[in-house]
């Protein structure tokens, strides 16, 4: 094998491609944030400029920064996107192209999974998206005859030489480069270091071996790529209040990104750590059916035991949780082990009365052998320095002979008198496949030391989102009690769900890891999938039901229909008849569609003409959800932004009012009442700081004086 290459420029690295590849570049790059932009806009740069290269670059969801749409939104977040990309971020040159289908006809951009909703209408983008479940990307990809991968990759300096991680990115790239060797064919695989980039251990730890060329530039300092965290709204509060109370305590969480999710953590966190309010915000709401089904599968209680995270993606929400201390429940990769701790048996903290169920067990083998010992003391069930000293016998640290066959007596108590009040070692509290979210997430995983580092994994896709390989005993007994949440944009009466394309075959984002997770909740005997959406989408101004009758696209086919939370409840549809389904999913539906939706199911023989709609599920309003929530609202719960803004104190102020004015200006009525009561909404000493961050302090032209006063009648509405 030939030593890797070092550079510290991009211009050397593409150099390298023509010199090893010559002008066939198939080449792969991660999703998200590990992939080298300068890398990839330098190897771009140079196939548009020779159109004898023939390059493909398949790859899942290119990062952009905002693209404001008028001048309000350039007013707002231009400030603010300067603050927090900087000045120097490097963004993708291909999408342009793409965007304005300008791609040259010697370069291919194939995409499995799209920023949501970026490549509507977009013909390249759309013509060349690949539909593929997320543990099939490495096989796709390998079969394309992918010969180059990029990606960005954190150092660190040791006494022995540089380390490498993959970092937010182990989800495909081991396994690609496995694949590949298997078959006999190389992969050149080229590392771009980012000091930024948070060092992650365990399985996304590499030497510089794993690369072909490592390109180590100085010039590689521009922000990490984060997310803004978002603001969650009533709606989307009380949805997450019924999915947390789905969760077991001593469970297992996945959970995706956006408003609902957060959701959902914070009303985990609520759970923990004011009981009391989460009972009185959630009871009330509660229907029999579902304080029934939440006590059979979830729960109300604090989150004691805790939970271990399995997700292909890490947000701030694990961050959010793992700091509240509910995020702790540790797995561990061995069997006997991991059953004993899920059946309550033993602890993390070992006694020493716990040797004989130990060792009755499976957890030490009889005789113990060389492997054996090794996995022993890497759990911290023998410690440092135990050895065999010939087949019959184990050497303790001390001197101690142990017989291998570890009878009772005198054996098992020298193993009790070592392992008595030690903490079991090498336990994972979140394994996930990748990771994106705000800037204080990656200062956080920075930060990571000893059990925390220890606890936190970056693994393969195929390890999170399957049970297959080899290890499904395992795999299930760490995913105990699982919950794995997914949200969706629609779904039908008959519990097929849409999530990720529209009935024109318009793709709006990708199917990704969802239907592996939708499909693996039906294989964990104690898992349970739970889809999410609001009840309700605006478009054009006008409010309609996301939850319908039927639609030309599916995601996730009705015959794997689980549970369905809405803001207005819960409905369990795994096993139930269809017009079981349909009567539930209607209780969970706006009550301003419940009549239509009953409707369309009667038409369609599939719903009994004598039922009437429950009289509650009539209650189903945005009102009501107010209503519900005042009194926790009244005493600091639930505020806009859960976790934080990264806003500043005058930006928060201003999105509130920005959000009271998309509402309430949709409409050409409410437009053009917003604009009659703004005309007697005369700018005053309050508002002149936010008019002065916008630039409307001093307006000059008629449409800058006009917005000045629709701003002001926004935060006097939002005061």
């Amino acid at each position: 094998m030939t030593a890797t290459k070092h550079f510290t420029h991009v211009d050397e690295a593409v150099a390298f491609v023509r010199e090893r590849l010559g002008k066939h570049w198939i080449t792969a790059a991660p999703l998200g944030l590990g992939k080298p932009n300068r890398m990839l806009n330098a190897l771009y740069r140079a196939a548009k400029a020779d159109p004898t290269v023939h390059m493909k670059l398949m790859t899942a969801l290119s990062l952009a920064r905002p693209n404001p749409a008028g001048d309000l939104e350039k007013r707002f977040l231009g400030p603010f996107a300067k603050r927090w990309w900087g000045d120097n971020y490097p963004d993708l040159e291909y999408l342009a192209d793409l965007r304005a289908n300008s791609v040259p006809a010697n370069i291919e951009i194939r995409e499995f999974y799209l920023q949501s909703g970026s490549m509507l209408g977009k013909p390249a983008a759309q013509r060349n998206y690949v539909s593929v479940n997320y543990t099939h990307v490495a096989r796709d990809v390998a079969a394309a005859g992918v010969n180059l991968a990029l990606q960005m990759v954190a150092r660190r300096d040791t006494p022995d030489g540089p380390r490498y991680s993959l970092s937010c990115n182990t989800d495909t790239s081991m396994d690609l480069r496995d694949r590949l060797y298997a078959e006999g064919r190389h992969l050149t695989v080229i590392g771009v270091v980012h000091r930024d980039l948070p060092f992650v251990g365990n399985d996304a730890e590499v030497g510089p071996e794993f690369f072909d060329a490592i390109v180590d530039a100085p010039d590689e300092n521009h922000r990490l790529f984060g997310l803004p965290r978002q603001p969650v709204e009533e709606a989307e509060y009380v949805l997450g209040l019924y999915a947390s109370a789905l969760v077991k305590d001593g469970g297992t969480l996945q959970i995706g990104i956006g408003a609902l999710s957060d959701a959902v953590v914070y009303g985990l966190k609520l759970r923990t750590a004011h009981n009391a309010d989460y009972r009185a915000s959630l009871d009330p709401m509660l229907s029999p059916a579902e304080r029934l089904l939440s006590q059979q599968i979830g729960g109300f209680e604090p989150l004691q035991a805790g939970l271990y995270g399995a997700s292909e993606m890490v947000m701030d929400g694990f961050m959010e949780l793992h700091q509240a201390g509910i995020l702790k429940r540790r797995v561990y990769d061995h069997l006997p082990l991991q059953n004993l701790l899920n059946r309550r048996q033993i602890d993390t903290v070992l006694r020493a009365d716990d040797i004989d169920m130990l060792v009755e067990s499976g957890v030490y083998a009889r005789p113990l052998t060389e492997d054996a010992v090794a996995d022993l003391v890497q759990f911290g069930l023998l410690p440092e320095g135990s050895v065999m000293g010939d087949r019959d016998w184990l050497r303790l640290p001390d001197g101690t002979l142990v017989d291998a066959l570890l009878p009772e007596g005198a054996a098992r108590d020298a193993i009790a008198r070592v392992i008595d009040g030690v903490s079991l070692r090498n336990g994972r509290y979140l394994h996930g496949a990748f990771y994106l979210g705000s800037h204080a997430l990656y200062d956080w995983i920075r930060g990571l030391k000893g059990d925390d580092y220890e606890g936190f994994c970056m693994t393969r896709v195929s390890h999170i989102n399957q049970l297959y390989g080899g290890q499904e005993a395992l795999h299930l007994a760490q995913r105990n009690e699982a919950r794995f949440f997914n949200t969706c944009m629609m779904q039908t009466l008959l519990g097929a769900a849409v999530s990720d394309g529209l009935d024109s075959g318009q793709v709006v984002s990708g199917i990704g890891g969802q239907f592996n997770f939708v499909a693996m909740a039906h294989e964990v005997p104690t898992g349970r999938s739970i889809l999410m959406l609001r009840s309700t989408r605006e478009s054009g101004g006008e409010v309609r039901s996301s939850i319908v009758f039927n639609y030309a696209y599916t995601s996730i086919p009705r015959h794997l229909r689980d549970i369905v939370v809405t803001e207005y409840g819960i409905a369990d549809l795994r096993g139930r008849s269809d017009e079981e389904c349909i009567k539930r999913m209607i209780g969970i539906a706006d009550a301003r569609f419940q009549d239509e939706l009953a409707a369309r199911a009667r038409s369609a023989g599939k719903l009994d003409p004598a039922w009437v709609i429950p009289e509650r599920y009539r209650r189903n309003t945005p009102e009501a959800i107010s209503a519900a929530l005042a009194p926790a609202k009244a005493k600091g719960l639930f505020p806009l932004f859960p976790f934080g803004a990264d806003f500043d104190a005058t930006e928060e102020r201003i999105v509130k009012a920005l959000r009271w004015l998309k509402a309430n200006t949709a409409r050409s009525g409410d437009r053009l009442r917003a604009i009659l009561s703004a005309l007697g909404a005369t700018p005053g000493a309050a508002e002149l700081p936010y008019l002065q961050r916008l630039r409307f302090d001093q307006p000059k032209t008629l449409h800058e004086k006009l917005y000045a006063r629709m701003v002001t009648l926004a935060l006097r509405k939002t005061a």
